[in-house]
């Protein structure tokens, strides 16, 4: 039988391995999932409400052991782990709060006529699958998973390679939760074996988060598939930054840099490319220059580390060469490799890197980096700084940092560069960030679809109308 083995990037050494299942296995767990759905709908909605705050509580027992797990299996440092564990547990309350009023009937009793009554119903899709990626494993599958069971869909996980311990925790505290074993089931996929999965007949939806060509994979599967099927795409992202003139440049500087190393980058919603207004870029350049060469690049299992390897050799050697190509043709690198003497080739260790000279000619500037690695453009205005923000086969989020107090110009000046952004989210002053409350969706090569917010159950039910004539005699 094929196996799969988790290869950590702090040591290329193997820490968890799994067996792939057989063709004729993944047709009967999909079709127990399938099975599992009828009955799993048929409980009230208020039971499977209260079954997710169980399934909170559940999780909370077992929640010391993911940071440490997260750092062996894909290299986020171990003291940043409990992060992920708060943002994981926050989405699952807020989800469940808005969940009744969310999957609630919509009346329609203001305009019925007398002796009819009309109605719409959210009904469940039936089985979700949900390809969930390695860089924030619980984060990623919260969106879809919770939402996908609480409005009575079964769902089968299937979990990256790289992280296949944190699916199997997930599942594990939703079952002792009170979700039927076969209404949640993790499993473990070959490339050809997620193929056979999105075109099976029995699976209703599809949620994807990972990379473009990932989704362009699933989306053709699905529309291979003989029934019609409704798929989710998460992709990636090139995010920016604009730094305006009267930004606080202390605070932003810091924002920044935590926006395009944590994680070592390696987030859909990282900040890849920052565009300062000229009257700031010299001293913002330094001010970001001096907090990257304080970064500690080590073992993500050590508790003085606070910037791990990237997740593979592989997509090191990938992002060295977008760093090798952006210098050649004329970017400067300003922060001394010599500082991380841990980033030598064949490891998984990135040195992160500030790039200046930089332009849109350059990948680095365009293309997803996914790792330790900043551009940053001087511009002359805000018309500049919108035209090359927009300028990107991407547009998940984007981020204006200015001084805006309420009813202030600069507010004013926001909210008019905030209408003109190709882009799911826009922050002011912050970044890196889902709020739960808030719609996560992406435009371009970022993806369809969304998730989390009211609108993430719409994606996972329908509507079914409902028309009566009543009898009046």
């Amino acid at each position: 039988m094929a196996v799969q083995i988790t290869i950590s990037p702090n040591d290329l050494k193997p820490v968890v391995e799994r067996t792939y299942p057989s063709v004729d296995e993944l047709d009967a767990t999909i079709a127990r999932s399938a099975a599992a759905h009828k009955a799993w709908a048929a409980v009230p909605l208020d039971e499977r409400i209260a079954i997710g705050h169980k399934f909170i509580d559940e999780f909370n027992k077992i929640a010391d052991e993911v940071p440490r797990e997260i750092a062996t299996q894909m290299g986020r440092p171990i003291s940043q782990g409990a992060g992920e564990v708060r943002g994981f547990l926050d989405r699952a309350a807020y989800m469940l709060s808005i969940a009744a009023s969310s999957l609630a009937d919509v009346p329609l009793k203001d305009t019925d006529k007398a002796g009819f009554r009309r109605f719409i119903k959210r009904t469940p899709l039936g089985v979700v699958l949900v390809i969930a990626p390695w860089n924030f494993p619980y984060l990623t599958a919260i969106n879809s998973v919770l939402p996908a069971l609480v409005a009575g869909n079964s769902v089968i996980l299937k979990p990256s390679p790289q992280t296949p311990l944190c699916a199997e925790r997930f599942s594990l505290a939703l079952h002792r939760a009170g979700v039927p074993e076969d209404a949640i089931i993790v499993q473990h996929l070959t490339p050809e074996l997620v193929t056979h999965a999105i075109e099976h007949p029995l699976v209703d939806f599809v949620s994807f988060t990972g990379s473009v060509t990932g989704g362009r994979s699933v989306e053709q599967a699905a529309a291979a598939a003989p029934n019609f099927k409704g798929v989710a795409l998460e992709l990636g992202g090139k995010d920016p930054a604009y730094v305006r003139p009267d930004a606080d440049l202390k605070y932003t500087v810091a924002e920044l840099v935590d926006g395009a190393l944590f994680n070592s980058g390696q987030s859909c919603c990282a900040i890849e490319r920052i565009y300062v207004h000229e009257s700031l870029y010299d001293d913002f350049v330094t001010q970001f220059v001096d907090i990257v060469k304080g970064y500690k690049l080590g073992d993500a299992t050590a508790s003085e580390t606070n910037l791990g390897p990237v997740v593979s050799v592989a997509s090191a050697e990938r992002i060295r060469k977008q760093v090798g190509d952006a210098v050649a043709a004329g970017a400067k690198a300003l922060v001394p490799p010599e500082l991380f003497p841990i980033a030598q080739p064949n490891t998984a260790y990135v040195a992160p890197q500030v790039l200046v000279n930089v332009n849109h000619t350059m990948d680095v500037m365009m293309e997803e980096t996914f790792g330790p690695i900043v551009g940053i453009q001087k511009v002359a205005s805000d018309d500049e700084a919108i035209r090359l923000m927009n300028d990107s086969p991407y547009g998940l989020t984007a981020s204006i940092w200015t001084n805006a107090q309420e009813n202030s110009e600069s507010e004013k000046a926001f909210l008019a560069l905030e209408d003109q952004l190709e882009c799911g989210t826009v922050f002011l002053n912050r970044c890196d960030y889902l709020d739960p409350a808030l719609a996560w969706t992406g435009v371009k090569n970022s993806g369809r679809g969304v998730s989390l917010s009211k609108f993430g159950y719409d994606q996972l039910t329908r509507a079914k109308s409902v028309h009566m004539k009543i009898k009046t005699e």
